[in-house]
């Protein structure tokens, strides 16, 4: 009741209540500090300083010359208040172990400065004391920043598993540029720990920062690094591996993948990057190269055979097959074949997944729909049984079969996969927005071929077809997801021109549609990675954080908006 009072700026209730509690309980200073505090609050500076001073008296503890100092100065007697803060500092000599009362109270005034200078004579006196991050909270203030990460980094030293927040604290004064003056104090900060104090740690700080710039040959470097120290795990190999891949970094991806197949000793660890470099190597392949490709999977897959870790790179072989080699048939045949291994049933249901999706591929869904419902049988309510609901529907929006798709989709909208559940929701809204306009659902029938198109990789045909859409359809409302569609597949081919102009279409004519922070983004991606016209990409990213602040992109748009435009972090 008194905290609530006093909180509410009550101060003449709270003062009653606070002396109440103080009465019963003397020993408890909380109660003391916040009967000051309230007097101070009344501007009854002279009863708050008689108190002060009553309690110096009495307390050993030197936190309470730094209230007193702190009330002379709110009475403007400054020479009164450096005496007594002088004072408190003194007394951390005669007596260290109320170093921290004596910090905490400075800090509690916004008295920075003398607040470190108690925090760094506290552990002078008292090397086991660690206040690191304290000091590493008051340097970032001061904007001492090689201090504070110095602190922050020998915090982490005496506490070890508090690395993961330090990253967070990190993360408030890096930046993705290696050229940013605070990620290089902090990159000398580490190295200079690494060559004083090796240990794995700084190893992993490194790799980390490292990461964030987007260095990964160096995180790489620091990742094996550790490996060779420890040899225990490498978990942070593969995480790295699985990061470049998202991030399409071919090179460096394909040697953290070699060196996982060179260094693992599990069979589980070595097909999976096995797995991983052929589908990278296939997906930046030409056709000529395929068959070689299909010898490797080949080579791979003949000597794992034995083991049921071999199933997924079976899968991928399957997919290879039918999407690239355009043997939709074999592959089917393969799968079948693969069924009959002794496989568990979320492996089992990994190879139906797979064979509905090239039943789909060939245009038979009912047979594609058997599959996915039998995984929706035998596993419900897992992922995967999700991914397949999400696949049923698919297969029935490619085929025309509107209504069916839209049932199932809204059952996903509560997937507990936040991919699926957006996903399902965004295929929704397109059926949805789409299927009242006209009676016969022309225009979404032909988007939904164009789609099965692009799945097919006839790239050429679906855009003939949105084609087909913008020209004969120009009223409907379909006509900025089919521009946006053809943008996607025009990036694809690398057509960049083009697709430049079908988001411009967009912005410039259904800004005020669904698509539009979409449109903005992709554009803006254009122009930094493709057509290197940066201020024009730091336009787009602005109309996103001002325009549109409930899009997904809103995040990755304020963060490379402020990159381009040169912020300084912190």
């Amino acid at each position: 009741m008194a905290k609530d009072y006093f909180d509410r700026g009550e101060f003449q209730k709270a003062l009653i209540s606070y002396q109440k509690l103080y009465e019963e309980k003397k020993g408890n200073i909380n109660y003391f500090i916040k009967i000051v505090e309230i007097h101070q609050q009344l501007e009854q500076l002279d009863i708050a300083e008689q108190l002060l001073l009553d309690m110096v008296e009495k307390s050993r503890n030197p936190q309470h010359l730094v209230d007193l100092g702190y009330n002379y100065h709110l009475k403007n007697e400054e020479e009164k208040a450096q005496d007594y803060y002088n004072q408190a500092l003194l007394k951390i000599d005669e007596n260290p172990v109320y170093g921290y009362y004596v910090a905490y109270r400075f800090e509690t005034h916004a008295l920075i400065d003398l607040a470190a200078k108690a925090y760094e004579r506290t552990m002078e006196l008292r090397p086991e004391a660690n206040y690191h991050i304290q000091l590493a909270r008051i340097y970032g203030e001061q904007g001492a920043i090689e201090k504070m990460f110095t602190s922050y980094v020998n915090f982490v030293e005496r506490n070890n598993s508090f690395a993961n927040q330090v990253k967070r604290y990190f993360n408030d004064y890096i930046s993705e540029s290696s050229e940013d003056e605070n990620n290089a104090i902090l990159r000398k900060v580490l190295l200079k720990k690494i060559q004083e104090q090796p240990n794995v740690i700084w190893n992993q700080l490194l790799s980390w920062l490292f990461v964030q710039q987007r260095d990964y040959a160096k995180a790489f470097a620091q990742e094996k690094a550790i490996y060779k120290r420890e040899q225990e795990s490498l978990r942070g190999i593969i995480d790295l591996a699985n990061l470049t891949l998202e991030e399409d970094m071919p090179e460096i991806s394909a040697d953290i993948l070699m060196y996982l197949i060179e260094t693992a000793i599990d069979i589980e660890t070595i097909v999976d990057s096995h797995k991983n470099l052929l589908e990278l190597q296939t997906k930046h392949a030409t056709k000529e190269e395929y068959k070689a490709i299909d010898e490797k999977y080949n080579n791979v897959i003949n000597t794992f055979e034995n083991n049921p870790e071999i199933v997924d790179i079976k899968v991928s072989y399957a997919h290879f097959k039918a999407f690239y080699l355009n043997k939709p048939d074999e592959a089917i045949s393969y799968l079948k074949t693969a069924l009959e291994g002794k496989f568990n049933r979320f492996q089992l249901a990994k190879i139906k997944l797979e064979l509905g999706d090239i039943l789909v591929y060939q245009e038979k869904f009912n047979e594609a729909l058997i599959y996915y419902s039998q995984i929706q049988t035998s596993l419900k309510n897992s992922t995967i049984s999700q991914e397949a609901r999400f696949k049923v529907a698919k297969a029935s929006y490619y085929k025309g079969d509107f209504k069916w798709a839209e049932s199932q989709l809204k059952i996903l909208k509560a997937s507990t996969s936040q991919l699926i559940a957006n996903d399902a929701l965004d295929l929704k809204l397109l059926i949805s927005d789409n299927k009242f306009e006209d009676s016969t659902q022309t225009a979404l029938k032909l988007y939904a071929k164009a789609d099965l198109y692009a799945y097919q990789n006839k790239t050429d045909e679906a855009i003939s077809l949105l084609d087909k859409i913008l020209e004969e359809h120009k009223t409907e409302s379909i006509i900025d997801q089919a521009l946006y569609k053809q943008g996607k597949l025009f990036e694809g081919k690398k057509d960049y021109l083009k697709a430049e102009a079908n988001y411009k279409a967009i912005i410039d004519n259904y800004r005020e549609d669904i698509l539009a922070d979409d449109a903005y983004y992709a554009l803006a991606e254009l122009y930094v990675n493709v057509l290197n016209k940066p201020e024009e990409a730091q336009a787009l990213y602005e109309k996103i954080i001002f325009n549109h602040a409930d899009s997904i992109y809103f995040v990755e748009a304020r963060k490379k908006f402020r990159a381009l435009r040169g912020d300084e972090i912190n």
